[in-house]
């Protein structure tokens, strides 16, 4: 039997692994292009691996086939630059259909364009034939919450949960090159093939693939380094009722909170309790539906999870405003597009619980600033949990509204402005984001309780200084420190406000008993650019 062989199965070692399988007819007659010899020999010689590792099949074929012949003319030096546009494909398909020999390759388009050209065709994946050493299950027990593969390395894994784990050496021999490829090959096989499995991002040098309860992400050269795989499974399914949530809490699930935000550091655990407030939302009789990019949320079947359509998350959310879901899921928001959209969907009304990636609350919050305008953070996110080592506590729960208030610390009532304040689950509250000039100020607050007599003395003190200065052109801040202030003002009122030999500022000082520490303000706001331009002239 005749076969015409073209470069695809000929650099991945295809062929031989078709005749160790015995998948070819006897008695077998190889016929090499020299189109492909060339080509083969052009890639050696650009220094690129797969040129070398062709030769080194085509040496193997010499020896393991009765008769192999190489056949037909050598293209020009212009046409193997031009292979890429299929100048070379053809050349192959044409000396396959003049000897009426089956043309084996494992390129998608050049079995189509050969079928489609009446040339008997072997098409072959490559995937196909790889007989991995490796099963992913060999990796894995009830402790295993990842395992990482890396050529010339020894096998790792995480053992333990969230917050708690250590990392393991799975055997003395480092991992070879050719099996960790195979076992990448068998992998990609598997997610195409497998009813629930599929290739989630399909790169040329990088593959995430979802594969019943495993995510692995595939990387290779030059991508990486090396090649690499890191596989992850969720070594516990949580209910709702396993986080031990107060009855306020989940109350507050069941009626007021539709903008949720869960935060916490990679590895806390924050998808899983997503899954499992996805699958509380469901079973309330809402319907439920998860953004994710790779889908891997372990939730019920009456969830249907999307991902990015066409690599586009504002597509999915065009699809979303369509099916009308009570709740989404939206896992994880890190680009600003994901933001903006995670924003769009909840100002349309979806109730809408998002995983960030943060160390704290408020570091969650403070990721909306400037992709979102300030006043609409609130009614975008309404409740922010903050999960640490698989755990929920009532104290790393925040609460957002909206307020028009002078901020804590200053005491003049046309400083009043809109202020997002943070408060906890107690009602509390912990910070307060407002715009100060041209800056977002997010302060702490609620550390410190100030007395009547305290906020009446900086009231006087600041009645006092605008004698000096125009009330508005500065401001007072308390510090930690018992009576000390400190005064922030422009830098050409400085020397005004200190006085000839600081006799003003110590005339201050005595008047009240208090220190002062006098500072520039970076408050640049229109009244202090005018009062600069005055000044200059």
């Amino acid at each position: 039997m005749k076969y015409v062989l073209d470069t695809s199965v000929i650099v991945d070692q295809t062929i031989l692994n078709l005749l160790d399988a015995k998948k070819l007819e006897a008695p077998i007659e190889i016929l090499v292009p020299n189109v492909v010899a060339s080509e083969i020999e052009y890639q050696a010689n650009s220094g690129k691996k797969i040129g070398r590792d062709g030769i080194k099949v085509l040496n193997d074929l010499r020896m393991r086939v009765e008769k192999i012949e190489y056949i037909g003319n050598r293209p020009t030096l212009e046409q193997i630059k031009l292979s890429a546009s299929g100048e070379l494909d053809f050349l192959i398909r044409e000396v396959a259909k003049d000897l009426g020999a089956t043309l084996i390759t494992a390129d998608h388009v050049q079995a189509s364009m050969a079928k489609a050209e009446g040339i008997k065709t072997f098409f072959i994946r490559h995937e196909e034939l790889k007989i991995s050493k490796y099963h992913i299950e060999d990796f894995f027990d009830q402790h295993t919450m990842s395992v990482h593969l890396k050529e010339k390395i020894r096998p790792m894994a995480k053992k333990g949960n969230p917050g708690h784990w250590k990392l393991v050496q799975l055997a003395e021999d480092i991992v070879l090159p050719k099996d960790l490829h195979d076992f990448a090959m068998h992998l990609i096989y598997e997610a195409k093939k497998s009813t629930d499995g599929f290739l989630e991002i399909d790169e040329k040098h990088a593959k995430v693939i979802q594969l019943r309860d495993f995510r692995i992400v595939i990387t290779f050269p030059p991508f990486s380094d090396g090649l690499e795989i890191t596989i992850v499974k969720p070594i516990k399914k949580l209910t709702i009722q396993d986080y031990g949530l107060s009855p306020r809490l989940l109350s507050r699930f069941e009626g007021i909170a539709e903008g949720i935000l869960i935060c916490g550091p990679p590895g806390s655990g924050k998808s899983t309790f997503a899954a499992a407030l996805a699958e509380f939302y469901s079973l309330k009789g809402k319907i439920v539906k998860t953004i994710e990019r790779p889908r891997d949320l372990q939730v019920i079947e009456e969830i249907t999870q999307y991902t990015a359509l066409d690599g586009d998350f504002e597509k999915t959310s065009d699809i979303l405003y369509l099916v009308r879901p009570d709740y989404t899921i939206f896992d994880e928001v890190r680009k600003t597009r994901d933001f903006e959209i995670y924003a769009d969907l909840r100002l349309a009304g979806v109730g809408l619980v998002g995983v960030v990636h943060s160390n704290g609350a408020i570091e969650a919050i403070q990721r909306m600033i400037g992709r979102v305008e300030l006043g609409l953070i609130p009614q975008i996110i309404d409740t922010v949990i903050f999960i640490s080592e698989g755990r929920i506590e009532e104290k790393n729960i925040n609460l957002l509204n909206l307020v028009v208030k002078v901020p804590s610390g200053m005491f003049e009532s046309d400083l009043a402005r809109p202020v997002v304040e943070v408060r906890n689950l107690d009602g509390e509250l912990e910070y307060e984001i407002y715009s100060f000039g041209e800056q977002v100020i997010v302060a702490p607050v609620g550390q410190k309780r100030v007395s009547r007599s305290e906020k009446q003395l900086v009231k006087n003190l600041y009645k006092e200084i605008s004698k000096i200065l125009p009330a508005g052109s500065f401001q007072i801040e308390s510090t930690p420190r018992p009576s000390h202030y400190q005064i922030f003002v422009d830098a050409l009122d400085i020397p005004i406000l200190l006085g000839k030999k600081g006799k003003t500022i110590d005339r201050l000082e005595n008047m009240f008993s208090v220190s002062l520490d006098v500072k520039e303000s970076s408050m640049q706001n229109k009244k202090q650019k005018k009062r600069r331009k005055k000044r200059k002239k």
